[in-house]
């Protein structure tokens, strides 16, 4: 999920591998994404919203992965 701390870590990432500060989130970070983009904090907080609705009632004990098909590799 991008986060400030996911934004601060790319110039590190990039003098780690030696790669352009510009392709750290697809050469490293998504490399295994299978969507190739970071989820957004709003993204997140639409699926909490939906959680906490009547309808979602009868999910309980479940896995919500919100992993962009990182999984599906």
């Amino acid at each position: 999920m991008r986060t400030p701390l996911v934004e601060a870590q790319v110039a590190a990432q990039a003098r780690v591998h030696g790669v352009a500060e510009s392709e750290v989130l697809e050469k490293i970070f998504l490399e295994t994404n299978a969507i190739k983009r970071l989820i957004e904090p709003d993204e997140v907080a639409a699926a909490v919203e939906f959680l906490c609705r009547p309808g979602a009632w009868a999910m309980t004990g479940n896995v919500f992965p919100m992993n962009s098909g990182w999984l599906a590799h």
